[in-house]
């Protein structure tokens, strides 16, 4: 067996996605690739884009390859993140779109959409000014080393959402049970984000549910903009944060 296949061996699995542009990288020719798929070691998907044979690609699969490969800035997001670090018990990911986010300079390949579809994801740009280390967490995923966000990221993805992508109901579920997020990092986060609204929406539902965390955060530093936001129709305006909430979320009765 050939050095080359050894290493093709030895540097993926059954599953993964290979692209030709890594594989000519580490010294696998298109027409030496060509060579593994009549082997049965690859199956052609795509101009440029195989799959190691034995076990069908999954969203791990595809997003590892994204991160890993094409070097295309994006993470794991959302709800998705939420639930792969244990903090979603509500609706299991497996039957949920997946939620991703991408830089907003970030351009995913064609394949991309002709492999699996932009229906069976939740796309969605960063909201940050700018990312840092802490923003992001690596975590290996049925073998896979992904790039997720943060929980105190993935709770603000998550708020952004509302209402369209998830209800207000399901985001405060969830955020109810966020107990231990770190201040420090919510604070570097609250401080970069973007979105007014969901900045609001976020110290409303810390202050309803009465985090321990949020004595630690220091609003003064948060830019919430000026004038009302709707959060949903039909609901009770909060006059602390100027948001349209559901009626039953009151908090002036806390």
């Amino acid at each position: 067996m050939s050095s080359k296949i050894n290493w093709l061996i030895e540097n993926s699995k059954p599953g993964m996605l290979v692209l030709q542009s890594w594989l000519s990288k580490n010294g696998v020719s298109p027409s030496l690739a060509g060579s593994y798929r009549k082997s049965a070691w690859l199956n052609k998907l795509s101009a440029g884009l195989y799959v190691r044979a034995g076990r069908e690609q999954q969203w791990q699969d595809v997003l590892a390859c994204l991160q890993s490969q094409a070097n295309v800035a994006v993470h794991l997001a959302g709800l998705s993140s939420l639930e792969c670090q244990g903090r979603s018990h509500y609706l299991p990911l497996h039957s949920e779109k997946v939620w991703l986010s991408l830089a907003p300079d970030a351009r995913l390949p064609t394949w991309f959409s002709r492999l699996t579809g932009h229906d069976a994801y939740v796309m969605s740009t960063i909201k940050l000014a700018n990312v840092n280390d802490k923003d992001l967490v690596q975590m290996d995923i049925q073998s896979e080393k992904i790039w997720v966000s943060s929980q105190e990221l993935a709770i603000l993805e998550v708020l952004e959402a509302v209402p369209k992508q998830i209800s207000f109901e399901h985001a405060g579920e969830l955020f109810q049970g966020l107990v231990n997020l770190s201040p420090r990092r919510l604070q570097s986060l609250l401080e970069r984000y973007k979105s007014v609204k969901t900045k609001r929406l976020f110290l409303f539902l810390a202050r309803y549910y009465n985090h321990a965390w949020l004595k630690r955060l220091d609003e003064d530093k948060i830019d919430l903009g000026a004038g009302r936001r709707q959060i949903v129709k039909g609901g009770r305006f909060d006059t602390r944060y100027q948001i349209t909430v559901p009626a039953n979320f009151n908090l002036e009765l806390q």
